[in-house]
């Protein structure tokens, strides 16, 4: 069975991000906007991507107590964005907001689930 993260710190890294992620997407900013409307997700929509962010920030703070809540609930993480990185690349939204904001929480859930299941 898949334990607590050795790591622990990465994981509360992670669901701060994702807090802060969900946070802002309550009154988005133009990057975030843009990001939305650019993959064409209707904005009747976008109150689930918060609900989405705010489950997985407290999943992978349970996590932290608790065996294997971490680990899938930062599996789920990178699930979400390989989603949201298969939308841009579907809508041919490939602009600065892909690259830096989906390609990089993508690149941060898998690096804190290798750092802090691999030590």
């Amino acid at each position: 069975m898949i334990g607590v993260p050795h790591v622990w710190w990465l994981t509360a890294l992670l669901a701060i991000v994702l807090f802060g992620d969900a946070m802002m997407s309550v009154r988005p900013p133009g990057f975030i906007q843009r990001c939305l409307d650019g993959v064409r997700l209707p904005r009747d929509w976008w109150w689930t991507l918060i609900v989405v962010k705010l489950l997985a920030a407290a999943g992978l703070v349970a996590g932290i107590k608790y065996p294997g809540v971490a680990f899938a609930a930062n599996v789920a993480v990178i699930g979400y964005f390989v989603c949201a990185s298969y939308a841009h690349y579907r809508a041919r939204f490939l602009k600065q907001e892909f690259w830096v904001n989906c390609l990089g929480m993508l690149g941060l859930s898998v690096s804190v689930l290798v750092l802090s299941y691999a030590v």
